[in-house]
């Protein structure tokens, strides 16, 4: 079984707008159906759980009606952290299988890229996907000094991020710390390892709204 955990829990605040980025359109239609819909396409027999605050479900709920949305898809309680809505949409998942976690303001992740993180995952067990870094990266020293550090060692990750089911739900078992930033530091706390695999660098997170203007411009071209 394959399952993808679509995590949205933003609040538009870098965005600049009431409306969470998850519900902002593009192409008129919401950023998170262009997601959910990603994975779907790439397997109608995934089981797709959407983790939502329970503040903001109503209101997808509506969406779906307006826009006729049909991916078939359950809704999971958001939590506090993104650790914690990761552990609540772990609820509904079996000890066998692929779990995949995606951000839901990611809508442009490549079917190559989906395919890739879950096929390697299945051998691997813990696969993430990242580019390369093209801009030149300073490291912020002591006394306001900084250094230029060699960014050919370096990489920028992405989602899906694509795990053995036992082995994420061993992980999520662990106490949550600040430390967690992404799925595969948690996994990585258990000393287990994390391989990297090609992304799309069409796989933009959507936060502001510059990002919003360049995923119009990435919706015209596809």
């Amino acid at each position: 079984m394959k399952y993808a955990l679509i995590v949205a829990g933003g609040k538009g605040l870098r965005m600049g707008s009431e409306l969470p980025k998850q519900f902002l359109p593009i192409g008129g239609k919401p950023v998170l159906m262009h997601t959910l819909q990603a994975f779907y396409d790439y397997d109608r027999e995934m089981r797709i759980i959407l983790v939502l605050p329970v503040s903001q479900q109503a209101y997808w709920a509506q969406l779906c009606r307006e826009h006729h949305f049909t991916v078939p898809h359950e809704v999971a309680d958001g939590g506090e952290t993104r650790f914690h809505s990761v552990k609540n949409a772990l609820e509904r998942v079996n000890t066998s299988g692929l779990v995949g976690v995606h951000d839901g303001v990611r809508p442009f992740v490549s079917q190559e890229v989906i395919a890739r993180c879950y096929e390697q995952a299945a051998e691997k067990k813990a696969v993430v996907p990242v580019v390369n870094v093209v801009e030149t990266v300073r490291h912020l020293c002591q006394g306001g000094r900084s250094e230029t550090v060699p960014r050919d060692e370096y990489r920028l990750v992405q989602t899906p991020q694509v795990f053995d089911a036992e082995l994420l739900l061993r992980a999520y078992r662990q106490p949550y710390t600040s430390d967690f930033t992404d799925d595969a530091s948690v996994v990585e706390a258990l000393g287990e390892p994390v391989w990297l695999t090609e992304g799309n660098r069409e796989n933009i997170k959507i936060t502001t709204p510059f990002d919003l203007k360049i995923a119009e411009a990435l919706l015209c071209s596809i």
